[in-house]
């Protein structure tokens, strides 16, 4: 069986946002500095013996993160018919990863995203 290699890139923002429907404290706005760890996996090692570079995957995380950093994610056109979850907001982030660092032998394999330490929700395609 042929191996994979996986690595990851962590990073953060601060937003905030509602969560419309909710019972409780969180129906009303309020902010998390949110951590995001995206998972990368490579099938094949280039000549320097890596699968993908570390600067190459930050700048994809950089990239798609400025786009939340300090906005209400309710106002974005991406969270204006969902509520911005921590697991909405996994699922976002892996779709627009996958789109930028994708290719026949590198996949965004997870992306976890956590509101606050110890809680947190991951997103990844089967």
């Amino acid at each position: 069986m042929p191996g994979v290699y996986e690595i990851y890139v962590k990073d953060h923002f601060a937003a905030a946002h509602v969560l419309k429907g909710y019972d409780g404290n969180c129906s009303n706005m309020h902010g998390h500095n949110w951590i995001v760890e995206a998972y990368i996996q490579c099938t094949k090692l280039d000549h320097l013996g890596m699968g993908i570079d570390f600067m190459d995957v930050k700048s994809a995380v950089t990239d798609v993160l400025s786009k939340l950093d300090h906005t209400t994610l309710n106002d974005l056109p991406e969270f204006c018919n969902m509520n911005p979850t921590s697991e909405n907001v996994a699922k976002f982030l892996y779709t627009q990863l996958s789109r930028h660092l994708n290719t026949e032998h590198i996949t965004v394999t997870k992306v976890m995203v956590f509101e606050s330490p110890g809680c947190g929700s991951s997103y990844r395609e089967v």
